[in-house]
């Protein structure tokens, strides 16, 4: 059962040049993303495809110079900003990517106490802490005493407590040795097996596919693929666009091939699909508009040429 449902999701961001010009720059354009109840939905693509922003986006948290349009719905409700102020960290919880999150002048472990609605707060917050290897004395420290993996931990703790229905993960494993992060994520497991829907949005495609249910490759601020995560075992083969193969196939532990070129700045996004300089099988076809994306082989594809 969809939980979380983004339909063609557009975000631009008005700057201005020298001379006072107003320009705006289209980071997100035409984005879907579905979150079921049960599963795990890894984000995953370069720096700059939109993932962090698509999360912020669902919250209401994106900053005053963003215009946002595509409609975002919670539980089969349009989420308006009325509605996402009202289940912000009470029904959909955010693991943010940055640690200044954390409130500077408050305990860390008062403030993930503040997270927990039901039962006692305190056991709550020193069984988490236990389970993310965090000594007892942490909860008495403020932020700036913290590490930068401890910090990452806190934020994870904070979600873990929550007892929400969504939970976005914005890259919450950097930093963390490989035992913490096992613990990360068999807990986003967990959470799944119970009910809550989880967005993992990471650049670790590895640990993604050990506990994801689905992959959504971003390229440039939209969506070009969603898959099974079954599709992205193997050979390949079972992947739909080129630009996730050249991903897939980018990986240290496959042919660890890099993809020729860069990823577009968003004030040069090329016309046609935004792939298409860089794609192996591009046609004069893909430079004439944006693929719409489509139902294919039980996943999504944003291309032409996918079979």
């Amino acid at each position: 059962m969809s939980i979380l449902e983004v339909k063609n999701l557009s975000v631009s961001f008005k700057q201005y040049t020298a001379g006072l010009k107003q320009t705006n720059h289209k980071v997100i354009s035409s984005l879907n993303v579905t979150l079921e109840a049960g599963e795990i939905l890894a984000v995953v693509g370069a720096s700059g495809s939109g993932k962090s922003l698509l999360a912020h986006a669902i919250l209401g948290i994106l900053p005053s110079n963003a215009s946002v349009s595509g409609v975002i719905t919670f539980e089969g409700e349009e989420l308006t900003s009325a509605r996402q102020k009202a289940v912000r960290g009470k029904e959909i919880a955010l693991v943010p990517q940055s640690v200044n999150f954390l409130d500077p002048l408050m305990h860390v472990g008062s403030q993930v106490r503040t997270s927990v609605k039901k039962g006692d707060a305190v056991k709550a917050q020193r069984a988490v802490f236990e389970r993310l290897h965090l000594r007892q004395e942490v909860e008495q420290m403020y932020p700036f005493q913290l590490s930068g993996g401890m910090a990452r931990r806190t934020l994870l703790s904070t979600a873990m407590v929550s007892g929400v229905k969504v939970i976005i993960a914005d890259e919450p494993t950097p930093g963390l040795d490989p035992v913490v992060i096992k613990e990360a994520l068999d807990q986003f497991r967990e959470f799944a097996n119970q009910g809550c829907a989880v967005m993992l949005i990471t650049h670790d495609i590895e640990s993604a596919l050990q506990i994801a249910d689905k992959i959504a490759v971003f390229y440039a601020g939209t969506t070009v693929e969603i898959a099974k995560v079954e599709d992205f075992l193997g050979q390949s083969e079972a992947i739909r666009h080129p630009y996730s193969k050249a991903l897939w196939r980018a990986l240290p532990q496959n042919d660890f091939i890099p993809i020729p070129g860069s990823q577009p700045h968003p004030s040069a996004l090329p016309t046609g699909c935004l792939f298409a300089p860089r794609c192996e099988m591009a046609t004069p076809e893909c430079w004439e508009a944006q693929p719409d994306i489509r139902n294919l082989r039980d996943g999504m594809v944003r291309c032409i040429h996918a079979t």
